[in-house]
């Protein structure tokens, strides 16, 4: 399975590790909390065990011990406290006969030093006396033969505590953080990683054609909240696309010339600044071409107004395709005239260009007998190129319009179907 990226999203600050380490720090505060909780209980049930234990002890030995006080018997009474010493947390032990004499002490009643939580916890069941009793038997009454006193080591219980506590703190926070790691997957399966393939859809959205995002595709959230979120989004994208087709249609509509199917006006206003602007940054030139049908007036007002329109479409048309680049443009500029933006062009390659295009409408060969200068339709042209920016050039992009248009004018009044850049005239072919 192809993992997950969160695009353009630092590893630390992705949502996957904020929430791993959120999750992580919850689990972890919630284990301290449960270990401390355990931990106290722990220590209740140690105390009760360690009290449950050295009574028990004292029970399994007070027979002997009451035994050696009866008798006076140091060897049996050393037996019993050393057997009293290897078998629990004894700090201090010593063994008295009924007079008060003592038969044996073990270990030590010097101040221990333990740290005051352990004192507290465990310092209260650490004293422990017994009174020794002896039955002589026959139905005889017991009789007390002395006692024991025992004083346990708070180190030692705290030793125990401390490595019971760490195990059981320790076994806690395993438990905490695998249930967290459960967790984090299992959030991260279900939801995570599902939204972060909606965002990464969203980022792949190309802001042209919103409609055709790549819209993830979530089986198990078909139902659900994720999975209406999706469709939210799809429905979201498809009204961008909507809107952007109808912008652009509007655009289009506003841009394009009703009758000829080419650039108007509005459209060569626009694209002619913008290609100006563009010439003065990288100094290169630019050439317009004025273009007006010869004789068009009679041939309306001859052939109707209807083969007039029909005459107009073929002219555009087959000036748009004899355009030599795809970055040159010809727009209709009104009534019978159109208009050339050559980007890149001098002078003399506007006047081949121009030049190539009053052949081409030529050999359209549309009949037009009421034509001043031939039998079918033609072409007169006024070309004007200049370097925006450059020293003793031309200033402003309108006054190259009108420079092109004068010589459109100088055109007609040479008579026609010809071309003319600066002064002088490029007699036409027949």
């Amino acid at each position: 399975m192809t993992p997950v990226v969160n695009k353009d999203v630092p590893r630390w600050t992705s949502i996957t590790t904020k929430q791993a380490v959120f999750t992580f720090v919850i689990a972890l505060a919630l284990s301290i909390i449960a270990g401390l909780i355990e931990l106290a209980e722990d220590a209740r049930v140690l105390r009760d065990e360690t009290r449950e234990q050295t009574l028990r002890l004292i029970s399994l030995v007070e027979g002997s011990a009451a035994e050696a006080a009866f008798q006076l018997n140091p060897d049996l009474a050393n037996q019993v406290a050393n057997g009293l010493f290897n078998g629990g947390n004894i700090r201090h032990l010593v063994l008295k006969d009924d007079f008060g004499r003592v038969m044996v002490e073990q270990g030590t009643t010097e101040t221990e030093n333990v740290g005051a939580l352990l004192q507290r916890l465990f310092g209260d069941i650490t004293d422990y006396r017994q009174t020794l009793l002896y039955n002589p038997g026959a139905g005889g009454e017991p009789q007390q033969v002395g006692e024991i006193l025992m004083t346990l080591s708070v180190a030692s219980i705290g030793h125990s505590y401390v490595e019971r506590g760490l195990l059981i703190f320790s076994l806690g926070t395993i438990k905490a953080l695998g249930i967290a790691l459960l967790v984090v997957l299992t959030f991260h399966l279900l939801i995570t990683r599902p939204l972060l393939r909606v965002y990464n859809a969203i980022a792949e959205v190309n802001p042209k054609q919103p409609g055709d995002w790549p819209r993830p595709e979530l089986s198990i959230h078909r139902n659900d909240e994720l999975g209406r979120l999706v469709n939210g989004l799809d429905n979201l994208m498809q009204a961008f696309q909507q809107g952007l087709d109808q912008r652009d249609e509007l655009h289009q509509i506003s841009t394009m010339d009703g009758l000829t199917g080419i650039a108007n006006r509005r459209r060569f206003d626009e694209f002619v600044q913008q290609q100006w602007q563009h010439a003065l940054r990288i100094q290169e030139p630019l050439a317009i071409i004025f273009i007006d049908i010869d004789y068009f007036k009679p041939y309306n007002d001859n052939y109707g107004h209807a083969t007039g329109d029909e005459t107009l479409r073929a002219v555009g048309r087959s000036l748009a395709e004899a355009m030599p680049r795809t970055t040159d443009m010809v727009a209709r500029y009104g009534g019978e005239e159109f208009v050339c933006v050559l980007p890149h062009t001098d002078s003399e390659g506007a006047s081949a260009v121009a030049e190539k295009l009053r052949e081409r409408i030529q050999a359209l060969g549309i009949p037009h007998a009421y034509s001043g200068v031939a039998q079918h339709i033609t072409i007169s042209m006024g070309v004007a190129s200049t370097t925006p920016g450059k020293q003793g050039g031309i200033d402003d992009v309108s006054e190259l319009l009108c420079l092109a248009d004068s010589r459109l004018y100088l055109a007609k009044e040479q008579g026609r179907n010809r071309v003319v850049t600066t002064d002088r005239s490029v007699e036409p072919l027949d």
